[in-house]
């Protein structure tokens, strides 16, 4: 497994959720170095920390970094830990937050801190990733946006806001980035089985919720973290040479006729 041998990649919100998954993922893929960049440590599902997992299961060299992405200084940090590896080559915009407060209950905080972490923190993300990319001829930056970032829906707007934004910062991102052999990207995961959302106090209704959802995917389940991240490693790898500016939906069907 080899597809991202001799790269070394920085993930945000690499300690759980998707990101854990990214971060497993290009371990197993033959990455030199993973960086985990997270405001925790320790996976919100339990278990070992990520980048401890990675340097016991993989030949990956894998460290961890407080990166709050609101904060640049620490988003330059991440960066700078995979110099220490021999520079960076893939950066993933994953981390973020979901707010499911009704519209007219949403107060300008709430909308605030939907932007900084899953907006601006991706942007400036990027930023940091293309000022070391520009020295190295190139490299992946791949921003995990979501299907709400397609369409509307009125149970997040915020999120979908949020997510919209980075949507079309991928496009143009890609556009201004291309030249320099920088390719950019955006991943849309559908209904992932993770705790962004936080633990349900109703675990009947949750099931109940759960099995209603998976009926109107044609692949009849939730997605898994891994699912993510095969599609994250496809373009990082230079499989995805010639690709950027794309949203690839990974939803199990689930939009394709909603």
């Amino acid at each position: 497994m080899t597809l991202l041998d001799g790269k070394t990649a920085v993930v945000t919100g690499g300690s759980s959720g998707i990101g854990r998954g990214i971060a497993r993922g290009f371990a197993e893929h033959g990455a030199t170095a993973v960086v985990v960049a997270d405001v925790r440590e320790e996976p919100k599902e339990g278990g070992r920390p990520t980048h401890e997992l990675l340097a016991e299961e993989t030949d990956t060299a894998s460290t961890f970094v407080h990166c709050d992405v609101t904060n640049t200084d620490d988003l330059v940090a991440a960066a700078d830990a995979a110099e220490e590896f021999g520079g960076l080559d893939v950066w993933v915009n994953n981390a973020g937050i979901l707010h499911m407060t009704g519209f007219l209950e949403v107060t300008e905080e709430d909308y605030q801190q939907l932007l900084d972490v899953n907006t601006k923190g991706a942007y400036f993300g990027a930023q940091v990733a293309a000022e070391r990319l520009l020295d190295r001829e190139g490299g992946s930056i791949i921003n995990i946006s979501s299907v709400a970032g397609l369409f509307g829906n009125g149970n997040w707007s915020t999120y979908a806001t949020s997510k919209g934004g980075l949507t079309t910062m991928t496009y143009s991102l890609a556009h201004a980035l291309g030249e320099h052999g920088i390719r950019v990207n955006a991943i849309h995961p559908g209904g992932i089985e993770t705790t962004i959302g936080g633990e349900s106090p109703d675990p009947e209704a949750t099931a109940a919720q759960a099995e209603q959802f998976t009926q109107l995917v044609p692949l009849g389940r939730y997605g898994q973290p891994e699912d993510i991240a095969g599609a994250a490693v496809f373009l990082a790898s230079d499989l995805a040479a010639y690709v950027t500016g794309e949203s690839l939906v990974v939803d199990g069907g689930w939009t394709s006729w909603r």
